[in-house]
C-alpha cells in the first residue's frame, strides 16, 4: 500500500474526486483531506483528516516514552550504586523510575500536540496559502483506478507519496462505517 498526495485550491473539486474514487471502488477510509479550513471540508462533506493525527502527538508521545526509558534506567541504576536499594528496597526507586517514565512521556505528547504532523510539515506553506491537500490509500491494485480518476482533474497537482495508514487501521474504519450503516 502506498500513500498519494494531491494539492487543490477547491474543495467542490476535492469532492467529486472522493465521490468518483469512491465509485470506483476506493472505500472512504483511504481518502482523506488535509486543510486549514476545517468548515469548509465539513460543509463539503468531506473525509478530513483527524484532529489528533494533524498534530505530532504520537510521535511525540513515543519520543517522550523513549527518553523516559533512559532515564529510568539512569534513576534505577543511581539507586542501585548509591546503596539506596539495600538501605530502603527496591520500591521508592522502581516509583521513581515509573514517575520519571510517566512524566517524560506525558511531556513528549503535550510537546507533539504544538507540531504538525512529521508526514504533513512539508505542506504547511500549501495550507497555510489557502490549498487543501488530498492523501489517498491504495494497495498496488488500485494504483491505476487512481491515476484514471486523478488524470480526469487537472487543476489537482501531485505533491508525492509516503507511508499509508496500516491496512488493519482502514479496515477496521471499514468494517465500522458498514456497522454504523447497519445498525438500528
Amino acid at each position: 500500500m502506498k500513500r498519494h498526495y494531491y494539492i487543490s485550491n477547491d474543495l467542490a473539486e476535492l469532492g467529486l474526486v472522493e465521490r468518483e474514487l469512491e465509485a470506483a471502488g476506493v472505500s472512504t477510509p483511504q481518502i482523506h483531506v488535509l486543510s486549514h479550513d476545517d468548515a469548509g471540508v465539513k460543509r463539503s462533506r468531506l473525509n478530513e483528516v483527524e484532529a489528533v493525527l494533524k498534530k505530532d502527538v504520537v510521535h511525540g508521545t513515543e519520543l517522550g516514552a523513549l527518553v523516559g526509558v533512559v532515564l529510568a534506567a539512569i534513576v534505577l541504576l543511581l539507586f542501585w550504586t548509591s546503596g539506596l536499594t539495600e538501605t530502603y528496597t527496591w520500591v521508592p526507586a522502581i516509583f521513581s523510575a515509573v514517575v520519571v517514565l510517566g512524566f517524560c512521556t506525558w511531556e513528549g505528547g503535550l510537546i507533539g500536540i504544538h507540531e504538525p504532523h512529521m508526514d504533513f510539515r512539508r505542506f504547511q506553506p500549501e495550507l497555510q496559502a489557502g490549498r487543501h491537500i488530498l492523501l489517498v490509500d491504495v494497495p498496488q491494485q488500485q494504483e491505476r483506478t487512481l491515476d484514471q480518476v486523478v488524470s480526469l482533474h487537472p487543476a489537482l497537482h501531485a505533491a508525492g507519496e509516503g507511508e499509508p495508514r496500516p491496512g488493519w487501521v482502514i479496515g477496521a474504519q471499514q468494517k465500522w462505517s458498514r456497522f454504523m450503516e447497519l445498525a438500528p
